[in-house]
C-alpha cells in the first residue's frame, strides 16, 4: 500500500470531490449554523495550504492548514473517506499539517470540530490536542469542540521543544 501526501489546489477535481463528501457527511450531522468549514472558494481566497492523501494513487483524504501570522495555525477540512478510516491516514495528515505549520513559524495549532465526530475527536486528543474555549472568529456552539496544541517553532522554521 503506497501512501503519499502532496500539496494540491482545493479546486482540483479530486480535492473538490473530497470536500464535497466531507460537506455531505457534516450536513447529515449538523444544522447549517453549526457547520464552519470553508468552501473551496474560501480555501483559495484565504490561501489555505491544502493537501490530498493518496493510497495507491487514489485520493482518500485531505486536509489544510491556514496560518494566522506566527500566532497560530488552524486545521481546515480534515477528511478521510470512510472505507479508509482506521488505517492511520488521518494521523499521517495531522503530522504533515503540523510539520507544515511549524516550518512556517506557527507555535500553536488550533481546530474546530463537531461533537458528533467522535473518531476525529479521539484522533485529535491522541495526537496531543487539548480542549479549549471558542477562539475568534468562532462563537460558543454546543455542537462544536475547540482544540489547541502547542507545537515547537522558532525563527527560520527549525523545530525545538518548548515544553
Amino acid at each position: 500500500m503506497a501512501i503519499a501526501i502532496a500539496a494540491e489546489r482545493p479546486d482540483s477535481p479530486d480535492a473538490m470531490r473530497l470536500v464535497a463528501e466531507l460537506e455531505s457527511e457534516l450536513a447529515a450531522l449538523y444544522p447549517p449554523q453549526s457547520r464552519h468549514g470553508y468552501s473551496v472558494e474560501k480555501l483559495l481566497r484565504e490561501a489555505v495550504a491544502f493537501f490530498v492523501t493518496r493510497r495507491d494513487g487514489a485520493p482518500v483524504g485531505c486536509g489544510g492548514v491556514q496560518l494566522f501570522g506566527d500566532e497560530y495555525a488552524e486545521l481546515k477540512r480534515m477528511y478521510v473517506r470512510p472505507p479508509f478510516r482506521g488505517l492511520g491516514l488521518g494521523l499521517s495528515m495531522l503530522a504533515h499539517l503540523e510539520d507544515h505549520a511549524r516550518r512556517r513559524g506557527a507555535a500553536v495549532l488550533r481546530l474546530e470540530t463537531g461533537i458528533y465526530q467522535t473518531d476525529a475527536v479521539a484522533l485529535y486528543e491522541r495526537f496531543g490536542f487539548g480542549r479549549i474555549g471558542a477562539f475568534a472568529p468562532y462563537r460558543d456552539d454546543p455542537l462544536s469542540a475547540f482544540y489547541e496544541k502547542r507545537i515547537a517553532a522558532e525563527a527560520g522554521g527549525r523545530a525545538r521543544d518548548r515544553r
